[in-house]
């Protein structure tokens, strides 16, 4: 990304928290709007720290504490509210784009990086179980993200005249991100099956935030079925891409080619 726009965003972050410390100081916001503040100033100073990470490459001796750190900040405003004990619910608080955008951000960082780490041969013989454990925890990220609203029934009530506009909506579809998502789990669990083979329902340490006083912000998840979980996402991504968005530009053969080795490999 050029420099100039990364530091419109590092710019409009510290703008954000600004303005928060001064509405803080008034004490007369009601917490959601301080929460959402925050939220926008997260997603901004990430997204510089981010781009970054992506300029230089992923520089092997540091990058994945420092993916670690950034995933731990954009869980954040989810763990505050839990903290803050406010009786509303996270998803009223931030609205559901905001809830999305922070899960998107953390899944779609761990593809980045994942994609950047399986290249580095020496680095995934010697650190396989934890290129698994960002795997694991980028595919869940994504699929918590396309899981904040509920897709559209589609009944006698519901009338719209764009019967493609219907079926992605019908499918929880509701925007670009959306579908890159699937596409995006659906590689990282192709990934997982070529250099960590079908594995074991194992407890896998994941990055996530538990205790804002450990840095690492572990915890301890089941590992996925990759296979199985690649195979629904990228089923779903190739019969959307060729149904209601046929002719918009999304390409198929890649996810056809994945979906062909979960087949083979599984014979």
């Amino acid at each position: 990304m050029d420099k100039t726009l990364r530091h419109t965003f590092l710019a409009k972050g510290s703008a954000t928290l600004d303005k928060l410390k001064d509405l803080c100081n008034e004490g007369k916001e009601h917490p959601s709007t301080l929460l959402q503040l925050y939220t926008q100033a997260v997603l901004d100073i990430t997204y510089f720290e981010e781009n970054q990470l992506v300029d230089e490459d992923f520089p092997e001796e540091s990058s994945l504490q420092k993916v670690k750190e950034l995933i731990c900040i954009l869980s954040e405003p989810e763990a505050l509210v839990r903290e803050c004990n406010i009786n509303e619910e996270p998803i009223n608080i931030h609205g559901a784009e905001l809830l999305e955008c922070l899960y998107w951000r953390k899944g779609a960082l761990l593809y980045m990086y994942c994609h950047t780490a399986k290249e580095r041969s020496e680095w995934l013989q010697e650190n396989i179980a934890t290129f698994k454990k960002c795997l694991n925890d980028g595919v869940h990220y994504l699929m918590k993200m396309l899981s904040f609203r509920c897709p559209l029934q589609l009944n006698e009530d519901v009338l719209l005249q764009d019967k493609d506009t219907a079926r992605l909506l019908s499918e929880g579809i509701f925007s670009d991100t959306h579908l890159l998502a699937m596409m995006y789990s659906g590689e990282m669990c192709y990934w997982g099956l070529q250099h960590c083979g079908e594995g074991k329902q194992e407890s896998l340490e994941t990055i996530d935030p538990v205790s804002n006083s450990d840095l690492s912000c572990r915890s301890q998840s089941v590992s996925l079925d990759f296979r199985e979980t690649g195979k629904n996402m990228l089923t779903k991504y190739v019969a959307v891409c060729e149904g209601p968005l046929k002719g918009q530009g999304w390409n198929t053969t890649t996810a056809k080619q994945m979906l062909c080795y979960f087949v083979k490999s599984h014979n």
